[in-house]
């Protein structure tokens, strides 16, 4: 599955890397309001994809398209003859499964495999744990279904449990700040798995809109994509958990197709830690010299296989040896910073090449952000750091302000004292830039690499994993 919001040229390549033979697209859709020609952007990549025989069109909104007699064939003409049951294809559980590309630190996306059986395993398994499904349970992962989250728990693992789920078309705010909640109301929402990005963004519309329905339905809550901050914690928890219902905080990547560290229902939580490793998985921290670190922080690894695991990078396996394998013999790098506590809790903190270094100290970019975030006027931050003479790195920040809050020099200054009272003067952020949205994939991840290539007027490079390539031009003019 790919993610519509991609641009052709984006989507093209795509295509061309795993030589796709038939693309299945729709006329058009909604977004907010609008319809979105989705068949005329694929004819635009289908164009300079020579390998694509087939383009199948599901008929959407019904409007006028394009048309190529020799390569467009419309979905209920295809499936009008087919019987309602079709039998199983068998294949070796090592077979490949599905490409997913994600984006990577040079910029050019890469095609993670997974297989088969293994990840049917994990991600069945997985679900079943965390959020204890059960046969009266509805089941709401509010994800796109074009990232890792929507092809392992909107597509294949609900499916495969039997649970009753909800999907659902469009912008979690259109054409209200309830849309979300309206959806719980309405059909008896009892496990809701969103980001916090997400969650944020409902943080800057208040609490009225949560309130006017009823979430008595819910009782597990979920969160994915990045690591959740306290605060946003706390109102998820109470705002829409009604202060009785846990949250499932789960750690994994595209990579490692299922969760990997995340609590059980019955796990003591702690606010902004995914807690430890799932049953037979096993995670640790290590330092560059790869030696255990216990009650400190370090880079993640995995220690042994896991189900879902990936099975490398298609038509690249020496990246795949190098990016997962390269640093620690037979142990896989996750490539995120993490810090591990007296009782064995993992506390995410961002990734690797996201590490400030401010005067020889080592600094979270999501903890300056966490701290900025923590601040009652503030929606959401992205911090990077710029070279500095002196300091190795000076702090930047990219601030977001709830709705109705004014931008002014004197809350840049009111916000710099709040990080240093936080965090201590050495976090004190150099300079801060009011926005209204900042770089974020699918998953909600800020994207720092492009923050930080735009902000110093670097080359951005490959945007096309982006939710809101809009953002980029923004942070340009803010600086």
């Amino acid at each position: 599955m790919v993610f519509s919001g991609f641009s052709a040229s984006a989507f093209r390549d795509r295509m061309n890397d795993c030589e796709a033979k038939a693309v299945i697209t729709c006329d058009s859709f909604w977004r907010r309001g609008k319809k979105v020609p989705l068949k005329n952007q694929t004819d635009a990549a289908v164009k300079e994809a020579p390998s694509v025989q087939h383009v199948i069109v599901y008929k959407r909104t019904g409007d006028e398209v394009n048309w190529d007699q020799n390569k467009d064939f419309w979905w209920h003409d295809i499936v009008k003859d087919m019987p309602r049951e079709c039998e199983t294809e068998k294949l070796d559980a090592n077979d490949p499964l599905y490409f997913l590309y994600t984006s990577g630190t040079t910029g050019k996306p890469k095609g993670i495999i997974h297989a088969h059986a293994g990840y049917a395993v994990g991600i069945a398994q997985t679900l079943k744990w965390v959020f204890d499904i059960k046969d009266e349970d509805v089941y709401w992962c509010a994800a796109d279904i074009g990232w890792v989250t929507g092809h392992s728990y909107i597509a294949y693992a609900p499916l495969l449990l039997g649970a009753t789920s909800v999907i659902y078309e469009g912008a979690p705010d259109w054409p209200q700040p309830d849309r979300w909640w309206d959806i719980i109301e309405r059909y008896g929402v009892s496990v809701f798995y969103t980001s916090p990005t997400s969650v944020r963004l409902f943080m800057r519309h208040g609490e009225d809109w949560p309130h006017k329905h009823d979430l008595s339905s819910l009782r597990l809550l979920g969160s994915v994509g990045e690591p959740i901050n306290p605060e946003a914690w706390i109102w998820y928890y109470k705002n829409i958990g009604g202060e009785r219902c846990q949250i499932m905080d789960t750690w994994w990547q595209t990579e490692t197709g299922h969760f990997i560290i995340s609590p059980l229902p019955i796990t003591p939580i702690k606010p902004g830690s995914a807690t430890r490793a799932l049953p037979g998985m096993a995670a640790a921290v290590y330092d560059d010299q790869g030696r255990p670190v216990v009650n400190g922080g370090g880079n993640l690894v995995l220690l042994h296989p896991w189900p879902g695991m990936l099975r490398g990078i298609y038509k690249n396996p020496e990246r795949y040896k190098e990016t997962y394998w390269g640093k620690y013999k037979g142990v896989y790098l996750a490539g995120d910073v993490t810090r591990q506590d007296a009782d064995g809790y993992f506390w995410i903190q961002g990734r690797a090449d996201d590490v400030l270094k401010i005067s020889g100290h080592r600094i979270g970019n999501s903890e300056v952000e966490s701290a900025l975030v923590s601040h009652p006027m503030v929606a959401e931050a992205a911090v990077i750091g710029k070279p500095h003479e002196e300091k190795g790195e000076s702090i930047t920040s990219f601030v977001v302000l709830k709705k109705g809050i004014e931008p002014t020099e004197e809350l840049k200054k009111i916000l710099r004292e709040h990080v240093a009272k936080e965090m201590g003067k050495l976090a004190r952020p150099d300079e801060i830039w009011f926005v209204s949205d900042v770089p974020k994939t699918r998953s909600g991840k800020i994207m720092r690499r492009v923050i930080r290539a735009k902000a110093l007027g670097q080359e951005v490079g490959d945007t096309s994993t982006l939710a809101n390539p809009e953002s980029v031009d923004e942070i340009g003019k803010a600086k």
